[in-house]
């Protein structure tokens, strides 16, 4: 794990579709952007979580081309990227968190125009169409007028407006700012849909529960630079805590936690009034093998609690402050 990844292709990845490496972009005084490098892997999602300001905005713009950055560069498909190159954009879709559809259109003819701006054309687009309504969940609305739809669906639509041409790299910002729950979880799932599809992801977020379902890396940003990244289990032993599972019950207690603290995977176990408090590696694994032993020594289990470290106890730990501040 480190802060700035090095963006070098190497034997043990595939050649990235996205590399950024060493990216500043400055305000006048503020640097929003701080040498930040990432690299994305065909078939991949890579989240940036962050709180608002962190810098995920910026960066995403300067990766799509739409800023020019002070220092560092960007390739998308090895090809370099900037606010005057063609050939790489094409290879991308952007997915702002402004809304870019037309009211008075429906959702078909919105994927029509924009699918025509792509270059798409009779039965290919046709097709696509449909394929991509189909993956946003609005194959049944495809002929209402979107000034008609939630601001969930004109979120779903916005995604498959970027979806459209098969970009090799699909960039989502904030995706789900402002929808409903209902609405949120059909973005969630549209975008899970994507990898299997080969398609690289970068999404931007600071919602940290996003992040954890979707991401297979994640770069956790702040105050512009990524403070580290890696998957999920590589940023929670940063913080070095273990998972916990806590028993309530009757019988003997200290009995029972003795029994429990000689498991391979129960680092310590406490008891606390009625209940034994466990600190375990890998509680999912370890609760089978928890529960047994807790029986075959005597203890009535009522209740099992299990609570793992999250994101927000990494954001916490490298920062300082909670993600949401």
């Amino acid at each position: 794990m480190t802060s700035g990844t090095a963006t070098s292709r190497t034997a043990d990845r595939p050649a990235a579709v996205l590399e950024a490496g060493g990216l500043v972009k400055r305000f006048g005084s503020l640097t929003a952007v701080d040498d930040v490098s990432f690299h994305i892997a065909p078939g991949e999602t890579y989240g940036l979580l962050g709180p608002n300001g962190a810098g995920k905005t910026t960066t995403i713009s300067i990766v799509a081309g739409l800023l020019a950055p002070d220092a560092g560069e960007v390739r998308v498909g090895g090809r370099r990227m900037g606010p005057r190159e063609v050939a790489p954009k094409r290879q991308l879709g952007l997915v702002p968190q402004d809304l870019a559809i037309y009211p008075e259109l429906s959702a078909r003819e919105n994927l029509v125009f924009f699918g025509r701006l792509h270059g798409l054309r009779g039965a290919e687009l046709r097709e696509r169409t449909a394929e991509v309504l189909e993956l946003i969940g609005l194959a049944d609305r495809a002929k209402d007028p979107t000034k008609e739809f939630s601001g969930g669906m004109k979120r779903r639509l916005n995604i498959g407006i970027g979806l459209l041409h098969r970009p090799e790299l699909l960039i989502l910002d904030e995706p789900t700012v402002g929808v409903d729950p209902q609405s949120r979880n059909a973005i969630l799932e549209s975008v899970e849909a994507l990898s299997v599809e080969g398609m690289a992801v970068l999404y931007t977020t600071h919602y940290m529960e996003e992040a954890e379902r979707l991401c297979d890396r994640i770069g956790i940003i702040d105050a512009g630079r990524i403070q580290a990244e890696g998957t999920r289990q590589e940023l929670i032993r940063i913080v070095g805590e273990l998972d916990e599972i806590r028993l309530r019950g009757s019988g003997d207690l200290p009995a029972a936690a003795a029994a429990l603290e000689s498991l391979d995977a129960v680092e310590r176990a406490v008891v606390e009034g009625r209940e034994i408090l466990l600190h375990v590696r890998e509680a999912p694994t370890a609760v089978a093998g928890v529960v047994t032993t807790a029986g075959r020594v005597g203890m009535e289990l009522s209740d099992v609690e299990i609570s793992r470290p999250d994101l927000e106890s990494v954001f916490l730990h490298l920062t300082g402050k909670a993600l949401r501040d």
